[in-house]
């Protein structure tokens, strides 16, 4: 079963498919991780997300993967019952960051302000979801990981394309999430692959101490 701390260390990538159908959610996948993808999020708000995430299990040895728009404890605990290991949110809810420490699931709630990110801290996240980026831009990172703690990772999701990955990473952010930009709705499994290729390139190209490996 692949490690999340390992999965983000070989492409600090989390795909984000919101709207995935159970039906497509495994050739979606097989896209993504033929592409370099090892992280994988089904936002709870897409066609039956829980049998989607049921679905992914059979993906773990490659794939680290769980669920987004996580708003309640219960939804923590539905998520552990279909097989997820990521709680992803767009807020900051100590009990939703709680709950998933508590079941073994690695939290990453979304942030905005110092007073967000410190909350989400002392709840125990240690991956901080910068949200939406597009709202608060590079320099807000820079400031943000000047006061935060530095086993903090700082992830900008919303808004973030491959083209602007150099500047958050100069910044200091340490992984991307990305949605539209790798699927949507009608997106065909070769369309995936190709924006998920040109995705993971841009990520490596911004660690050269890290070998490209095979898919």
């Amino acid at each position: 079963m692949m490690d999340l701390k390992a999965a983000l260390g070989e492409v600090p990538i989390i795909a984000i498919i919101r709207g995935v159908t159970p039906d497509e959610v495994e050739t979606v996948a097989e896209a993504l991780i033929s592409a370099g993808v090892r992280v994988i999020e089904v936002p709870m708000n897409s066609p039956d997300p829980l049998t989607s995430i049921r679905r992914l299990a059979r993906f773990s040895d490659r794939v680290v993967h769980g669920a987004g728009t996580v708003l309640s404890a219960e939804m923590v605990d539905q998520v552990v019952e279909a097989g997820g290991r990521i709680i992803v949110a767009p807020n900051t809810d100590a009990g939703v960051i709680r709950r998933s420490l508590q079941r073994g699931l690695a939290p990453m709630p979304g942030f905005g302000t110092a007073t967000e990110a410190f909350e989400a801290y002392a709840a125990g996240a240690r991956y901080l979801k910068l949200y939406p980026a597009s709202s608060y831009g590079v320099a807000h990172v820079k400031a943000m990981l000047d006061v935060l703690p530095k086993d903090v990772v700082v992830q900008p999701v919303g808004g973030v394309k491959p083209e602007q990955m150099a500047d958050w990473w100069a910044a200091g952010a340490r992984g991307f999430g990305m949605g539209g930009d790798l699927f949507k709705p009608g997106f065909t499994p070769d369309e995936v692959h190709v924006r998920a290729v040109a995705a993971v390139a841009a990520v490596r190209a911004l660690r050269p101490d890290v070998a490209e490996t095979n898919p």
